[in-house]
């Protein structure tokens, strides 16, 4: 379904999924890329070496869960937009999810968003806890709003200015 429509099968992402175990440790990295290209600043930006070494520019990236840190220093280097930090420990019944954001308007911390899966249906409602836009960030703001812990592997971006009308 990739190659056609864009968007990953639950086979596709399944080795890209961070097993149950590590999940309930804390924030942890998810690269959802799928396509072979000569790139690598996940790698350049991890600075505790999860994602592995490329052994060829064109290799898929690879990530050591058990190394990561989910400091999300990887997600705005990915020009292909790709990189999530999930945290299902937030709360009970809450994970944050950290993802690229290069829209505008820039949601602000307590706002109240929409939350989109991969094909852009709204899933639920969620609450930006934190917005990242600095220097490091160079022009791809990291924005980490709440969801649902079931949506935690779901939700991969969100509509500001949602809601019900």
């Amino acid at each position: 379904m990739l190659a056609t429509n864009g968007i990953p099968t639950a086979e596709e992402l399944a080795p890209r999924i961070p097993p149950a175990e590590r999940l309930k440790k804390g924030p942890v990295a998810v690269i959802e890329c799928f396509q072979k290209i000569p790139c690598n600043p996940c790698y350049t930006a991890c600075r505790v070496g999860a994602i592995e070494k490329f052994e060829d520019i064109n290799d898929l990236p690879k990530i050591d869960f058990e190394k990561c840190t989910g400091c999300g220093l990887c997600i705005s280097k990915c020009p292909g937009l790709a990189i999530f930090v999930v945290d299902e420990t937030y709360s009970e019944s809450e994970a944050t999810v950290s993802m690229p954001f290069e829209f505008l308007p820039l949601p602000e911390e307590g706002q109240e968003v929409d939350l989109l899966d991969r094909s852009g249906a709204v899933v639920g409602r969620g609450k930006v806890v934190k917005v990242r836009k600095g220097k490091y960030e160079d022009r791809t703001p990291i924005v980490t709003v709440t969801v649902p812990k079931h949506l935690s592997m779901v939700v991969r971006n969100i509509r500001v200015g949602g809601g019900k009308k």
